[in-house]
């Protein structure tokens, strides 16, 4: 009895788990220490759970509760947390949807009836007269990044300014929604005209520029020059091709003046369009008699990417997507600029020249894809300026309008991962990409799906079979020996 005692009062005082899951989830990143340490002032949580929640849902109201309570011990003290009830009285439930928590209508079995229950689930962090809102938390959910995003929000005062560049036919604001979201953990931004100024000005920690389809004068080019020669970074995403798809016809864009520019600090940008035989598939519709049938066709034009140079911008990326895109190589008409590749083609990887026109039922073959791995993102490094180059021009675009297209997670991740890169503020780089967002399976060669396919199918009855002849192996050696007499 003492000695359980004895161990219960040790352990309360040495806290610790193991975590066993692939991505460490519930193992808290280096990025979360750095945020705790820095925080200056005290953070108040208020989760507001119901109580009357079904099983499933109840277990991620107690892992919420195990984080924050993680979250309070590492941060000396500058973390409190409640939790409230919202159902409990109107008041409660008042408080929880003015904060910005909504219910969530879930069903409830009991006695055999299904019944619907308002059930809260979300989180609200307060740092002087800041706030930033959690709606939900989602059962079964890694929470770390939100919780420590959170955290970072609310107690950062005065955030550094970035510069998205407009004037030159590029999204707005509005439509970068995912990308907005991430980086407004960390900074600020706002719309720039180069033409607004003689100079740009050196608040900004980067500058952005995202498919500019105008003309850019020499002149803008010389200002960008200077501010990073003055330790400035940019972060440019650009297509040198489109495709249209419902007139099927490829083309290269106009020639804004970047593709000069880049090249004069040694990055060449090629005008083909890059085939990778590792792509997505898309939806096409199929004339069969007086049916309309849809299908999916594997697009090497949408290259599905997954080849990265070891890097912190591609720390923890899983799988990004640029649809119609163009190769990148290194030059040396700069010497004082280093260059790094960021994201490669598969092996299987070919061109296409533009103008032509688009053959979706194509049937691709490796002669298709005789090239190799091409680069389709580079880094550029010269003294404390950098520039990071993606070679597409709508990876990262939601759009606007009522709907928006929703982007693939690793896209928005590896914009952010390049900005905060730029920045030099690196810290939420390995928090943002942790878990799993995509286990793409490896391609192998038809040969090699035939012995699998059958090796799966007679593999089983093969065992059998051997498993049989053994067994009866031994009972007849069993009967011989009981016939000679011999019993044992």
């Amino acid at each position: 009895m003492a000695i359980i005692l004895v161990a219960n009062l040790i352990s309360n005082e040495l806290y610790f788990r193991l975590d066993f899951t692939e991505e460490n989830q519930y193992t808290f990143s280096e990025a979360t220490q750095e945020v705790l340490d820095e925080l200056n002032g005290v953070i108040t949580i208020t989760a507001y759970f119901s109580e009357d929640l079904p099983p499933q849902l109840l277990k991620g109201r107690q892992d919420f509760q195990d984080q924050l309570i993680e979250y309070e011990n590492r941060s000396g003290g500058n973390i409190v947390f409640e939790f409230v009830n919202p159902n409990e009285n109107e008041e409660a439930e008042r408080d929880a949807q003015q904060n910005g928590v909504s219910p969530v209508m879930v069903n409830v079995t009991e006695r055999d009836q299904v019944q619907q229950l308002r059930a809260y689930m979300g989180a609200v962090l307060k740092m002087d007269d800041r706030k930033e809102v959690i709606p939900l938390i989602q059962p079964g959910a890694a929470m770390e990044y939100a919780i420590t995003t959170a955290i970072k929000k609310v107690s950062i005062a005065d955030k550094p300014k970035l510069g998205l560049i407009q004037g030159y036919g590029e999204p707005s604001i509005r439509a970068l929604p995912q990308l907005m979201e991430q980086l407004s953990v960390l900074y600020d931004v706002e719309p720039f005209n180069l033409r607004d100024t003689s100079v740009v000005p050196s608040y900004y920690r980067s500058l952005i520029w995202i498919y500019p389809k105008d003309s850019v004068d020499q002149y803008e080019f010389a200002k960008l020059d200077k501010y990073l020669n003055n330790g400035g970074g940019l972060f440019i995403a650009h297509s040198n091709v489109e495709g249209d798809l419902q007139q099927g016809l490829l083309s290269n864009t106009t020639d804004v003046g970047l593709k000069g520019w880049l090249a004069g600090k040694g990055l060449t940008v090629d005008d083909r369009f890059v085939v990778d035989a590792q792509c997505i598939s898309v939806n096409v519709q199929q004339r069969k008699g007086f049916f309309t049938i849809n299908s999916q066709v594997e697009f090497p034009y949408f290259p599905n990417l997954n080849n990265f140079e070891d890097h912190s911008i591609t720390q923890g990326l899983e799988g990004v997507i640029f649809p119609f895109t163009t190769a990148l190589t290194f030059n040396q008409q700069d010497t004082a600029w280093s260059q790094m590749p960021l994201v490669m083609t598969s092996e299987k990887s070919g061109f296409v020249s533009a103008p032509t026109y688009l053959d979706i039922q194509k049937k691709w073959t490796n002669a298709d894809f005789p090239s190799g791995p091409q680069t389709v993102a580079a880094a550029l490094e010269k003294a404390n300026s950098r520039i990071v180059y993606i070679s597409n021009g709508t990876f990262c675009v939601n759009g606007e309008g009522q709907r928006p297209q929703q982007q693939n997670p690793d896209n928005i991740n590896l914009a952010s991962n390049s900005i905060d890169w730029i920045a030099d503020d690196t810290g939420l780089i390995d928090l943002r990409t942790k878990g799993i967002t995509s286990r793409p399976l490896e391609s192998v060669e038809d040969s090699t799906k035939l012995i699998l396919k059958y090796g799966n199918v007679f593999a089983p009855i093969l065992l059998i079979l051997i498993y049989a002849f053994i067994r009866k192996q031994r009972l007849q050696r069993k009967r011989q020996k009981w016939m000679q007499g011999n019993y044992e």
